[in-house]
């Protein structure tokens, strides 16, 4: 089968994610997409703020139940340690040999993804599904820049065409903080799990 990997803090996961998740899968002909919340991430300086990972991976599950092709993966919020990126992906090519696994990141994370802990160990185990957006990204800059990553790390590292979506987990927190509406960028069932909990206020 071929797998996408979602990863993300997902606090909360918007119509933004599902989008995204949506494009690879039709894109790259995946037979799933599996949405991995992160545990103990470490390039997330406000950990200590973070909603508990439990409550973030019921969100999740509720946001992407009418999707069929979409799962709910939990490795590595079950883990106490720090999750890396390499460290996930390596343990999934090692269980799921059968796989061909399919990394989806934005943009900003392909920029900076020679700063993350062993990327060389990261591009092997999977191909790497870069989102580009017409309206914010110079699409020449970006093939280039996976032109030379691919050539270094022996790489597969693809272009992800998608729509400009204007949303962002933390401006819906302070949204949701302020009273002002959402509906049109968080899954309703999500709405009304984020109300019956409080979150946010």
């Amino acid at each position: 089968m071929r797998i996408g990997i979602m990863g993300g803090t997902f606090d909360p996961i918007h119509n933004g994610h599902i989008m995204l998740g949506e494009y690879a899968y039709r894109q790259f002909d995946l037979d799933e997409v599996w949405f991995m919340p992160n545990g103990n991430p470490p390039h997330k300086q406000d950990n200590l703020n973070r909603t508990d990972a439990k409550i973030r991976s019921e969100m999740v599950a509720l946001a992407i139940k009418d999707y069929p092709q979409f799962k709910l993966q939990e490795h590595e919020i079950n883990r106490k340690e720090i999750s890396y990126s390499y460290q996930t992906m390596e343990y999934f090519h090692n269980k799921y040999p059968e796989h061909e696994f399919y990394f989806i990141i934005g943009a900003d994370s392909l920029s900076s993804i020679e700063s993350w802990m062993k990327p060389e160990r990261l591009l092997k185990t999977c191909t790497m599904l870069a989102a580009f957006r017409d309206e914010m990204n110079c699409q020449s800059v970006m093939k280039k820049q996976i032109e030379e990553l691919n050539q270094k790390y022996n790489a597969d590292i693809r272009l992800l065409n998608t729509p400009l979506v204007d949303v962002s987990s933390s401006q819906l927190r302070e949204d949701i903080k302020n009273n002002r509406p959402v509906g049109d960028k968080i899954h309703e069932n999500v709405i009304d799990y984020i109300k019956k909990h409080q979150l946010y206020c």
